[in-house]
Protein backbone atom coordinates (compact mmCIF):
# COMPACT_ATOMS: atom_id res chain seq x y z
CA UNK A 1 0.00 0.00 0.00
CA UNK A 2 2.69 2.13 0.78
CA UNK A 3 3.29 3.17 -3.45
CA UNK A 4 0.22 4.48 -2.69
CA UNK A 5 -0.12 6.78 -0.54
CA UNK A 6 1.99 9.12 -1.76
CA UNK A 7 0.15 9.67 -4.78
CA UNK A 8 -3.41 10.19 -2.42
CA UNK A 9 -1.83 12.08 -0.32
CA UNK A 10 -0.20 14.78 -3.22
CA UNK A 11 -3.74 14.51 -4.53
CA UNK A 12 -5.16 15.56 -1.27
CA UNK A 13 -3.30 18.40 -0.96
CA UNK A 14 -3.28 19.76 -4.54
CA UNK A 15 -7.29 19.36 -4.34
CA UNK A 16 -7.47 21.04 -1.05
CA UNK A 17 -5.32 24.15 -2.65
CA UNK A 18 -7.29 24.28 -5.41
CA UNK A 19 -10.76 23.83 -3.78
CA UNK A 20 -9.82 27.17 -1.20
CA UNK A 21 -9.16 29.20 -4.57
CA UNK A 22 -12.30 27.92 -6.79
CA UNK A 23 -14.67 27.30 -4.10
CA UNK A 24 -16.18 30.55 -4.27
CA UNK A 25 -16.86 30.82 -8.29
CA UNK A 26 -17.76 27.18 -7.82
CA UNK A 27 -20.69 28.63 -5.74
CA UNK A 28 -21.23 31.34 -8.13
CA UNK A 29 -21.38 29.38 -11.06
CA UNK A 30 -23.50 26.72 -9.21
CA UNK A 31 -26.30 29.16 -8.21
CA UNK A 32 -26.76 31.33 -11.58
CA UNK A 33 -27.11 27.75 -13.17
CA UNK A 34 -29.73 26.18 -10.96
CA UNK A 35 -30.69 28.79 -8.79
CA UNK A 36 -29.61 27.60 -5.54
CA UNK A 37 -26.36 26.14 -3.88
CA UNK A 38 -26.42 22.27 -5.49
CA UNK A 39 -24.76 19.95 -2.43
CA UNK A 40 -24.92 16.62 -4.88
CA UNK A 41 -23.40 18.44 -7.45
CA UNK A 42 -21.13 20.34 -6.15
CA UNK A 43 -20.08 16.57 -4.72
CA UNK A 44 -20.07 15.18 -8.09
CA UNK A 45 -17.75 17.94 -9.48
CA UNK A 46 -15.34 18.14 -6.76
CA UNK A 47 -15.49 14.06 -5.96
CA UNK A 48 -14.56 14.27 -10.30
CA UNK A 49 -12.05 16.47 -10.15
CA UNK A 50 -10.29 15.21 -6.83
CA UNK A 51 -10.79 11.72 -8.61
CA UNK A 52 -8.72 12.93 -11.87
CA UNK A 53 -5.81 14.23 -10.29
CA UNK A 54 -5.37 11.09 -7.91
CA UNK A 55 -5.37 8.96 -11.15
CA UNK A 56 -2.83 10.75 -12.93
CA UNK A 57 -0.79 11.20 -9.92
CA UNK A 58 -1.36 7.68 -9.05
CA UNK A 59 0.25 6.77 -13.05
CA UNK A 60 3.14 9.24 -12.68
CA UNK A 61 4.14 9.20 -8.80
CA UNK A 62 6.62 9.05 -7.06
CA UNK A 63 8.65 11.18 -9.45
CA UNK A 64 12.48 10.48 -10.26
CA UNK A 65 14.88 12.32 -8.03
CA UNK A 66 17.06 13.64 -10.73
CA UNK A 67 16.31 14.97 -14.28
CA UNK A 68 18.79 12.61 -16.00
CA UNK A 69 17.06 8.95 -15.59
CA UNK A 70 19.40 7.70 -18.92
CA UNK A 71 21.80 7.50 -16.48
CA UNK A 72 20.28 4.55 -14.20
CA UNK A 73 19.15 2.69 -17.42
CA UNK A 74 20.79 0.15 -18.94
CA UNK A 75 21.67 0.56 -22.89
CA UNK A 76 18.88 -0.68 -24.97
CA UNK A 77 15.85 -0.52 -22.41
CA UNK A 78 13.03 -1.02 -23.48
CA UNK A 79 10.49 1.90 -22.84
CA UNK A 80 7.46 0.74 -25.52
CA UNK A 81 5.62 -2.86 -25.07
CA UNK A 82 2.91 -3.23 -28.07
CA UNK A 83 1.96 -6.67 -27.36
CA UNK A 84 -1.50 -6.72 -26.56
CA UNK A 85 -2.50 -8.86 -23.38
CA UNK A 86 0.81 -9.83 -23.10
CA UNK A 87 0.30 -9.27 -19.03
CA UNK A 88 -1.90 -12.55 -19.28
CA UNK A 89 1.03 -15.12 -20.36
CA UNK A 90 3.18 -13.19 -17.74
CA UNK A 91 0.66 -14.05 -14.72
CA UNK A 92 0.88 -17.63 -16.22
CA UNK A 93 4.42 -17.71 -16.76
CA UNK A 94 5.31 -16.72 -12.93
CA UNK A 95 2.35 -18.13 -11.02
CA UNK A 96 3.32 -21.61 -12.16
CA UNK A 97 -0.75 -21.92 -13.35
CA UNK A 98 -1.62 -25.14 -15.39
CA UNK A 99 -4.73 -24.48 -17.77
CA UNK A 100 -6.33 -28.06 -16.94
CA UNK A 101 -5.56 -28.06 -13.31
CA UNK A 102 -7.90 -25.35 -11.76
CA UNK A 103 -6.51 -26.15 -8.38
CA UNK A 104 -3.60 -23.81 -9.53
CA UNK A 105 -5.73 -21.13 -10.65
CA UNK A 106 -5.38 -19.61 -7.04
CA UNK A 107 -1.13 -18.87 -7.53
CA UNK A 108 -2.45 -15.89 -9.25
CA UNK A 109 -3.58 -13.81 -6.42
CA UNK A 110 -0.01 -14.14 -5.46
CA UNK A 111 1.65 -12.52 -8.33
CA UNK A 112 2.34 -8.83 -8.58
CA UNK A 113 1.14 -8.65 -12.24
CA UNK A 114 -2.44 -9.97 -12.08
CA UNK A 115 -2.50 -7.22 -9.11
CA UNK A 116 -0.91 -4.10 -11.80
CA UNK A 117 -3.62 -5.43 -14.22
CA UNK A 118 -6.17 -5.25 -11.86
CA UNK A 119 -5.27 -2.18 -10.70
CA UNK A 120 -5.07 -0.70 -14.33
CA UNK A 121 -8.49 -1.97 -14.89
CA UNK A 122 -10.36 -0.45 -11.89
CA UNK A 123 -8.06 2.75 -12.34
CA UNK A 124 -10.24 4.10 -14.73
CA UNK A 125 -13.34 2.50 -14.13
CA UNK A 126 -14.56 5.39 -12.20
CA UNK A 127 -14.54 7.64 -14.72
CA UNK A 128 -17.06 5.02 -16.39
CA UNK A 129 -19.02 5.86 -13.47
CA UNK A 130 -19.03 9.90 -14.01
CA UNK A 131 -19.61 9.82 -17.61
CA UNK A 132 -22.45 7.84 -17.00
CA UNK A 133 -23.86 10.32 -14.63
CA UNK A 134 -22.94 13.24 -17.01
CA UNK A 135 -24.04 11.46 -20.53
CA UNK A 136 -26.77 9.51 -19.18
CA UNK A 137 -27.83 7.35 -21.96
CA UNK A 138 -26.70 4.04 -22.28
CA UNK A 139 -26.41 4.83 -26.10
CA UNK A 140 -23.07 6.90 -25.35
CA UNK A 141 -21.17 3.91 -24.34
CA UNK A 142 -18.50 4.52 -27.71
CA UNK A 143 -18.12 8.19 -26.37
CA UNK A 144 -17.35 6.55 -22.77
CA UNK A 145 -14.62 3.80 -24.19
CA UNK A 146 -13.70 6.77 -25.91
CA UNK A 147 -13.00 8.98 -23.56
CA UNK A 148 -11.08 5.84 -21.10
CA UNK A 149 -9.37 5.23 -24.18
CA UNK A 150 -8.35 8.80 -24.26
CA UNK A 151 -7.24 9.88 -21.08
CA UNK A 152 -5.13 6.18 -20.99
CA UNK A 153 -3.11 7.47 -23.86
CA UNK A 154 -2.89 10.90 -21.98
CA UNK A 155 -1.25 8.82 -19.06
CA UNK A 156 0.58 6.57 -21.31
CA UNK A 157 2.24 8.98 -23.31
CA UNK A 158 2.83 11.57 -20.73
CA UNK A 159 5.37 8.23 -19.38
CA UNK A 160 6.88 7.73 -22.48
CA UNK A 161 8.18 10.91 -23.35
CA UNK A 162 9.25 11.59 -19.39
CA UNK A 163 6.65 14.23 -18.75
CA UNK A 164 7.02 15.64 -22.01
CA UNK A 165 10.63 16.13 -21.66
CA UNK A 166 10.94 17.41 -18.14
CA UNK A 167 12.88 14.10 -17.75
CA UNK A 168 15.37 13.41 -20.55
CA UNK A 169 14.19 9.41 -20.22
CA UNK A 170 11.19 7.43 -20.01
CA UNK A 171 10.84 5.97 -16.29
CA UNK A 172 7.70 4.13 -17.06
CA UNK A 173 6.95 1.83 -19.79
CA UNK A 174 4.21 2.31 -22.12
CA UNK A 175 2.53 -0.31 -22.56
CA UNK A 176 -0.77 -1.64 -24.88
CA UNK A 177 -2.08 -4.07 -22.02
CA UNK A 178 -2.23 -0.59 -19.85
CA UNK A 179 -4.78 1.00 -22.55
CA UNK A 180 -7.05 -2.30 -23.14
CA UNK A 181 -7.56 -2.62 -19.21
CA UNK A 182 -8.18 1.06 -18.71
CA UNK A 183 -10.59 1.59 -21.90
CA UNK A 184 -11.79 -1.64 -20.57
CA UNK A 185 -12.71 -0.70 -16.97
CA UNK A 186 -14.02 2.76 -18.15
CA UNK A 187 -16.68 0.82 -20.43
CA UNK A 188 -17.41 -1.26 -17.80
CA UNK A 189 -17.68 1.48 -15.37
CA UNK A 190 -20.50 3.09 -17.53
CA UNK A 191 -22.34 -0.14 -17.74
CA UNK A 192 -22.58 -0.94 -14.19
CA UNK A 193 -22.92 2.89 -13.29
CA UNK A 194 -26.83 2.74 -13.39
CA UNK A 195 -26.69 -0.15 -10.46
CA UNK A 196 -24.54 2.59 -7.78
CA UNK A 197 -26.25 5.76 -9.49
CA UNK A 198 -29.92 4.81 -8.43
CA UNK A 199 -28.86 5.24 -4.59
CA UNK A 200 -28.18 9.29 -5.42
CA UNK A 201 -29.83 12.10 -7.03
CA UNK A 202 -30.11 12.11 -10.92
CA UNK A 203 -29.24 15.44 -12.86
CA UNK A 204 -32.80 15.59 -13.59
CA UNK A 205 -33.93 15.63 -10.23
CA UNK A 206 -31.56 18.89 -10.30
CA UNK A 207 -32.90 20.18 -13.15
CA UNK A 208 -36.48 19.86 -11.91
CA UNK A 209 -35.63 20.92 -8.39
CA UNK A 210 -33.85 24.13 -10.20
CA UNK A 211 -37.21 24.62 -12.22
CA UNK A 212 -39.38 24.52 -9.06
CA UNK A 213 -37.20 27.32 -7.50
CA UNK A 214 -37.29 29.30 -10.96
CA UNK A 215 -41.03 30.00 -10.02
CA UNK A 216 -39.99 31.23 -6.61
CA UNK A 217 -38.23 34.65 -6.01
CA UNK A 218 -36.77 33.21 -2.50
CA UNK A 219 -33.20 33.25 -2.06
CA UNK A 220 -31.70 30.55 -0.12
CA UNK A 221 -29.25 31.98 2.53
CA UNK A 222 -26.12 30.78 1.57
CA UNK A 223 -26.80 32.65 -1.67
CA UNK A 224 -27.58 35.28 0.34
CA UNK A 225 -24.21 35.06 2.52
CA UNK A 226 -22.32 34.40 -0.94
CA UNK A 227 -23.14 37.55 -2.45
CA UNK A 228 -21.40 39.67 0.55
CA UNK A 229 -18.57 37.46 0.12
CA UNK A 230 -17.84 38.62 -3.74
CA UNK A 231 -18.88 41.95 -2.47
CA UNK A 232 -15.86 41.73 0.02
CA UNK A 233 -13.66 39.82 -2.08
CA UNK A 234 -13.83 42.89 -4.49
CA UNK A 235 -12.88 45.29 -2.13
CA UNK A 236 -10.12 43.13 -0.34
CA UNK A 237 -8.53 42.58 -4.63
CA UNK A 238 -8.62 46.44 -4.93
CA UNK A 239 -6.78 46.34 -1.80
CA UNK A 240 -4.13 44.45 -2.80
CA UNK A 241 -3.54 46.03 -6.24
CA UNK A 242 -3.32 49.22 -4.17
CA UNK A 243 -0.91 47.92 -1.58
CA UNK A 244 1.45 46.45 -4.83
CA UNK A 245 1.18 50.26 -6.13
CA UNK A 246 1.62 52.34 -3.40
CA UNK A 247 2.78 52.21 0.46
CA UNK A 248 0.01 50.01 2.83
CA UNK A 249 0.08 50.06 6.13
CA UNK A 250 -3.38 49.51 8.67
CA UNK A 251 -4.20 53.22 8.61
CA UNK A 252 -4.27 53.32 4.77
CA UNK A 253 -5.72 49.94 4.48
CA UNK A 254 -8.75 50.59 7.20
CA UNK A 255 -9.11 54.66 4.74
CA UNK A 256 -9.11 52.52 1.69
CA UNK A 257 -11.35 49.04 3.05
CA UNK A 258 -13.69 51.35 4.31
CA UNK A 259 -14.72 53.78 0.97
CA UNK A 260 -13.99 50.38 -0.95
CA UNK A 261 -17.45 48.83 1.35
CA UNK A 262 -19.15 51.90 1.65
CA UNK A 263 -19.22 52.16 -2.18
CA UNK A 264 -19.90 48.54 -2.55
CA UNK A 265 -22.43 47.92 -0.10
CA UNK A 266 -23.97 51.53 -0.29
CA UNK A 267 -23.47 53.74 -3.09
CA UNK A 268 -23.30 50.59 -6.35
CA UNK A 269 -27.48 49.54 -4.83
CA UNK A 270 -28.35 53.01 -4.67
CA UNK A 271 -27.33 53.41 -8.07
CA UNK A 272 -27.94 50.05 -9.46
CA UNK A 273 -31.71 49.69 -8.04
CA UNK A 274 -30.69 47.28 -5.11
CA UNK A 275 -28.59 45.48 -6.24
CA UNK A 276 -24.55 44.87 -5.64
CA UNK A 277 -22.13 43.65 -7.74
CA UNK A 278 -22.27 40.23 -5.36
CA UNK A 279 -26.37 40.77 -6.07
CA UNK A 280 -25.42 41.16 -9.97
CA UNK A 281 -23.41 38.39 -10.33
CA UNK A 282 -26.16 35.94 -8.09
CA UNK A 283 -29.08 37.42 -9.75
CA UNK A 284 -30.59 38.69 -6.45
CA UNK A 285 -31.77 42.00 -5.93
CA UNK A 286 -33.17 43.93 -2.11
CA UNK A 287 -36.35 45.43 -1.78
CA UNK A 288 -37.95 47.23 0.70
CA UNK A 289 -41.07 46.52 2.68
CA UNK A 290 -43.70 48.04 -0.11
CA UNK A 291 -41.40 45.85 -2.80
CA UNK A 292 -39.87 48.75 -4.38
CA UNK A 293 -36.44 49.86 -4.48
CA UNK A 294 -34.75 50.38 -0.93
CA UNK A 295 -34.03 53.61 0.44
CA UNK A 296 -31.24 55.22 0.87
CA UNK A 297 -31.26 55.10 4.73
CA UNK A 298 -32.23 51.23 4.65
CA UNK A 299 -29.31 50.98 2.33
CA UNK A 300 -26.98 52.90 4.61
CA UNK A 301 -28.10 51.00 7.89
CA UNK A 302 -27.54 47.21 6.22
CA UNK A 303 -24.19 48.72 5.32
CA UNK A 304 -23.38 49.46 9.18
CA UNK A 305 -24.55 46.23 10.26
CA UNK A 306 -22.10 44.44 7.34
CA UNK A 307 -19.10 47.11 8.36
CA UNK A 308 -18.91 47.18 12.12
CA UNK A 309 -18.11 43.75 12.53
CA UNK A 310 -15.20 44.57 10.00
CA UNK A 311 -14.67 47.55 11.37
CA UNK A 312 -14.10 46.05 15.43
CA UNK A 313 -11.53 43.45 13.71
CA UNK A 314 -9.65 45.97 12.21
CA UNK A 315 -9.30 48.05 15.49
CA UNK A 316 -8.14 45.54 17.08
CA UNK A 317 -5.24 45.13 14.90
CA UNK A 318 -4.59 48.78 15.01
CA UNK A 319 -4.52 48.27 19.13
CA UNK A 320 -2.00 45.11 18.51
CA UNK A 321 0.43 47.76 16.62
CA UNK A 322 0.54 50.38 19.21
CA UNK A 323 3.08 49.34 22.11
CA UNK A 324 4.58 51.75 24.40
CA UNK A 325 7.38 51.73 26.92
CA UNK A 326 7.27 48.65 28.96
CA UNK A 327 6.09 49.76 32.58
CA UNK A 328 4.70 53.01 31.57
CA UNK A 329 1.32 53.93 32.73
CA UNK A 330 0.76 53.86 28.68
CA UNK A 331 1.52 50.77 28.43
CA UNK A 332 -0.54 49.00 31.20
CA UNK A 333 -3.89 51.32 29.34
CA UNK A 334 -2.70 49.77 26.26
CA UNK A 335 -2.90 46.24 27.53
CA UNK A 336 -6.08 46.42 29.06
CA UNK A 337 -7.43 48.11 25.99
CA UNK A 338 -6.04 45.45 23.35
CA UNK A 339 -7.46 42.78 25.68
CA UNK A 340 -11.05 44.26 26.40
CA UNK A 341 -11.19 44.84 22.29
CA UNK A 342 -9.93 41.09 21.81
CA UNK A 343 -12.71 39.89 24.29
CA UNK A 344 -15.31 41.89 22.46
CA UNK A 345 -14.01 41.14 19.09
CA UNK A 346 -14.36 37.75 20.30
CA UNK A 347 -18.08 37.96 21.49
CA UNK A 348 -18.85 39.37 18.45
CA UNK A 349 -17.94 37.30 15.92
CA UNK A 350 -18.97 34.02 18.31
CA UNK A 351 -22.64 35.99 18.19
CA UNK A 352 -22.24 36.60 14.33
CA UNK A 353 -21.48 32.70 13.72
CA UNK A 354 -24.00 31.77 15.25
CA UNK A 355 -26.39 33.92 14.11
CA UNK A 356 -25.50 32.56 10.51
CA UNK A 357 -25.64 28.67 11.57
CA UNK A 358 -29.33 29.97 12.59
CA UNK A 359 -29.89 31.03 9.69
CA UNK A 360 -28.39 28.95 7.18
CA UNK A 361 -29.94 25.78 9.40
CA UNK A 362 -33.34 27.40 9.35
CA UNK A 363 -33.66 27.74 5.66
CA UNK A 364 -35.26 30.66 5.28
CA UNK A 365 -37.21 31.03 8.48
CA UNK A 366 -35.28 33.24 9.68
CA UNK A 367 -33.20 36.56 8.49
CA UNK A 368 -30.17 38.02 8.39
CA UNK A 369 -29.54 40.76 10.97
CA UNK A 370 -28.59 42.96 8.46
CA UNK A 371 -31.56 42.70 6.69
CA UNK A 372 -33.53 42.82 9.27
CA UNK A 373 -32.11 45.90 10.59
CA UNK A 374 -32.72 47.67 7.87
CA UNK A 375 -35.93 46.24 6.91
CA UNK A 376 -35.23 44.66 3.53
CA UNK A 377 -35.66 41.26 1.75
CA UNK A 378 -33.64 39.66 -0.99
CA UNK A 379 -35.34 37.86 -4.22
CA UNK A 380 -34.41 36.50 -6.89
CA UNK A 381 -33.83 38.99 -9.62
CA UNK A 382 -36.26 38.67 -12.57
CA UNK A 383 -34.95 41.15 -14.65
Amino acid sequence: MGAYETPILAAVAVFFLGALVLTVPWMVYTYRKYGFLSVWTTVVVYSFVFYLIAALFLVLLPLPSVRDTCQFQKPGTQHVSLVPFFFVGDVIRSSGVVLSRPGTYAAVLRESAFWQALFNFFLLLPLGVYLRYFLRERKFWKRAWAFGFGLSLFFEVTQLTGIYGIYNCPYRVFDVDDLILNSTGALFGFLVAPVLLALFPSRADVLAKSERIEELRFVPPLSQLLAIVVDYVIVRIAWIVYGLVLPAGVVSEFVFMSAGLLIVLFAVPMLGRGRTIGMRVLRIRLTGADGGVPSWTALLKRTAAIYLPWLATIAVRALEGYEPAFGTPEYMFAAWLTVGALVLQAVIWLVIVVHVLAVLIGRGKRVFYFDRAAGVEEQRDVE
